[in-house]
């Protein structure tokens, strides 16, 4: 089905292209009335589509997405876990995918244009039955876009991109809860067989008595860390770096630090992804999971991407202290870290990068002159959000390709910024720092940046942070950044 790529449209086009049913009430519920709607799909097709997609959104009683994931996912499986909560309830969320119904993986300078036209082939070939008026309904893709865009190490455990429309979509919204089945229909398929399936899963996610998920505590457990790239190592990384930006070689570079750590027993992605969600509730709470086992997660508090309505949300993240002991303390260290010339200086490059990004699509960016702070519970940052309208015929992968990396987490200029990290770090970043997100059907999306980030696999765990280094940055300072930086991941990890 991914090669039946047609031409790129606008949204508008891929809702003409989708064929829309009215809702039906309790369809996942209705064996025969599922089978017939399979089979009519199925007695549809032609020799030109062989394939289609039925997607079904029902409402469902609130449940826990995450304990819904855990519960019902497999580690063969493909699977995926999305979180924002916000002080203002409407705008929180939770979304769980669960297995693929179709995928893509791509790598190449063109992936965000090859997964683009992979989207509208795969609505193009989409009909989509149940309720519109509730949020996170119908058909959602669910991406990841590795740092680099081609692997540079022969052992990477994920692609430069992947893209996968679930068989099940578990999302919720205050009170709202839908639950989505996508189902492949193909010529010589059983649809008999998959409409009990798709029934038997229902039940199963919709009646299941879910555990409640609690914080869980590890003092019990010991763990080994070794880092990748020792400190000293790091910091001789960071003189070099000095030395090229004193040469005007670049102007800013984003240098990476991973460690190993090992555990008597087995990690648990699940378990250490609710503590991330329990313990940093204003970030973006992530997992992704390759279908071999292994889970990228993390709590990031930097969105890269945000479009609902035509409405764009991006963030300029950059310039870091960490959090006072005392009131005091705080206010002072707060006080420093927005009168700091060398923050200052490293945020504005990253705001005006994203303005000249998105003006050079035709996009007028706002945004305020004054940097705020972002305060999580053991750092703060400099962030000035920025928002804007986009003409409907831009599609969100477009603007993510002019994006990423921001020198938020690569650098100035950012080609040259890109070599120099190619040349010196000696560790994969995969999805470190990388687009983490979700895209739906009528071109709205969210993705965040992979920062703060862990990849688990079994009883090893590497885990990501990074530094941005400007003029005037300090080798120490800045390990101490990085070490602050890993602190949550270390204490989440079960």
């Amino acid at each position: 089905m991914a090669g039946q790529t047609r031409t790129l449209a606008d949204k508008s086009a891929i809702l003409d292209f989708m064929t829309v049913i009215p809702h039906r009430a309790n369809l996942l519920q209705d064996r025969n009335q599922l089978h017939q709607l399979l089979l009519d799909c199925q007695q549809s097709l032609t020799d030109k589509y062989q394939t289609k997609i039925v997607s079904i959104s029902q409402e469902i009683y609130p449940l826990d997405p995450l304990a819904v994931l855990q519960e019902i996912s497999e580690p063969c499986q493909r699977h995926f876990y999305f979180e924002k909560r916000d002080l203002i309830p409407d705008k929180s969320f939770a979304i769980a995918a669960i297995d693929s119904a179709i995928h893509l993986t791509v790598a190449g300078s063109d992936r965000f244009a090859v997964a683009q036209n992979f989207i509208r082939s795969t609505l193009a070939n989409t009909i989509t039955i149940g309720t519109e008026r509730l949020p996170l309904s119908g058909p959602h893709f669910f991406c990841s876009f590795a740092f680099f865009d081609e692997n540079l190490a022969s052992n990477s455990y994920f692609p430069p991109a992947t893209i996968f429309l679930p068989k099940w979509q578990i999302s919720r919204q205050q009170d709202s809860c839908i639950i989505v089945a996508n189902a492949l229909v193909e010529k010589e398929i059983n649809v008999k067989k998959i409409a009990e399936n798709i029934w038997q899963t229902f039940e199963k996610i919709a009646f299941l008595p879910y555990r409640k998920l609690t914080n869980y505590i590890h003092n019990s457990i010991a763990f080994k860390q070794i880092p990748v790239n020792d400190a000293n190592q790091f910091k001789t990384s960071v003189k070099s770096a000095l030395e090229l930006i004193e040469s005007k070689y670049f102007s800013k570079i984003v240098l990476s630090q991973a460690i190993n750590v090992i555990s008597e027993t087995s990690f648990s992605a699940f378990d250490s992804l609710n503590n991330l969600r329990l313990s940093y509730p204003g970030c973006y709470v992530f997992l992704t999971s390759n279908g071999q086992g292994q889970n990228f997660i993390g709590a990031s508090p930097e969105r890269l991407i945000s479009i609902h309505n035509n409405q764009l949300s991006t963030d300029a993240l950059a310039g870091s202290a960490p959090r006072g002991k005392t009131e005091a303390e705080d206010g002072n260290l707060a006080k420093g870290l927005l009168h700091s010339e060398k923050d200052i200086r490293e945020h504005r490059v990253v705001i005006d990068f994203i303005v000249d990004r998105l003006s050079q699509l035709g996009i007028s960016p706002n945004c305020s002159p004054v940097p705020r702070l972002l305060q999580l519970s053991n750092i703060q940052h400099l962030w000035t959000p920025i928002a804007a309208q986009i003409p409907p015929d831009i599609h969100l992968l477009n603007i993510l390709a002019q994006l990423h990396p921001t020198p938020a987490v690569a650098g100035v200029p950012r080609d040259i910024a890109l070599e120099q990290i190619r040349r010196c770090e000696t560790c994969d970043r995969s999805l470190y720092a990388a687009p983490i997100g979700w895209i739906d059907a009528r071109g709205n999306g969210e993705f965040a940046v992979g920062i703060r980030s862990a990849l688990i696999d079994g009883d090893r765990a590497i885990l990501y942070a990074g530094a941005g280094i400007v003029a005037g940055s300090e080798p120490e300072k800045e390990l101490a950044e990085i070490q602050l930086k890993l602190q949550p991941l270390l204490n989440a990890l079960v």
